[in-house]
């Protein structure tokens, strides 16, 4: 017997107060496959995650990259007066209790990510929880599209990678970090998998946004905390 659907669980009206998605958010909405109900790329994602949660950081100027020597950099927290997002405070306290190499960071902050962004993108009714049974006894939840808001992220995502547009920042970094985690053949349906999109895609990986983002100084601190975070998660295998 198949799983039986015996309800399921909507959020036709988000928080308002929940402000802006996230990077985070729409990164793991993007990793997100509809036909299947799964996560692309689970054994790598709290180091994409991680990597997303530290764009987000520095996209409000909460953290900053600075070398300390050729081969060494460290991530320290900027003073700020408004409170970080509390899907971000437990990597932003981290720093600050220290500076700390990306690698460091996200292996503390990753792992506890999945869980609460999902939670978020229930909250905001981007993906919704059916529940339903396995052999009419078990308990069983499937995630499900509940928004046509990763639609619009895979449109930005393919005008890139496809027609060769220059990015946004948060476009540029969702790619660099969906490249690395070695998912972009999966989107194939959506974005069709092609030498160019590789090449585009490698290039968002090495922080080459276009002169627009380049230009930008908050730009230039998240790429070198994506650029760090990439390397940490191109070590791990992929299969």
């Amino acid at each position: 017997m198949t799983d039986q659907p015996d309800a399921r669980s909507t959020n036709d009206s988000p928080d308002p107060h929940l402000g802006e998605p996230l990077l985070v958010e729409d990164v793991l909405l993007l990793l997100f496959q509809p036909d299947s109900g799964s996560i692309a790329g689970e054994n790598i994602l709290f180091y994409v995650l991680g990597g997303a949660a530290l764009g987000d950081l520095a996209l409000q100027e909460r953290i900053e990259v600075r070398n300390e020597g050729a081969l060494t950099s460290r991530i320290h927290a900027l003073d700020a007066h408004a409170a970080p997002d509390e899907l971000l405070v437990p990597g932003l306290e981290y720093i600050e209790r220290k500076p700390r190499d990306a690698q460091t960071v996200l292996a503390a902050s990753g792992p506890n990510l999945r869980a609460p962004v999902l939670d978020r993108l229930v909250e905001r009714g981007d993906l919704t929880r059916e529940h339903g049974r396995s052999l009419g006894i078990f308990p069983t939840t499937k995630l499900a599209l509940g928004s046509d808001r990763r639609a619009v992220l895979i449109e930005r995502v393919r005008s890139v990678l496809t027609d060769g547009e220059t990015p946004d920042i948060r476009t540029a970094a969702s790619i660099a970090l969906l490249s690395a985690s070695g998912t972009l053949p999966q989107f194939h349906r959506e974005i069709p998998w092609s030498g160019d999109v590789y090449t585009r895609a490698k290039a968002m990986e090495r922080g080459d946004w276009g002169a627009a983002a380049a230009a930008e100084a908050v730009a230039r601190t998240m790429s070198a905390v994506l650029t760090n975070a990439l390397i940490a998660a191109l070590a791990l295998p992929k299969n």
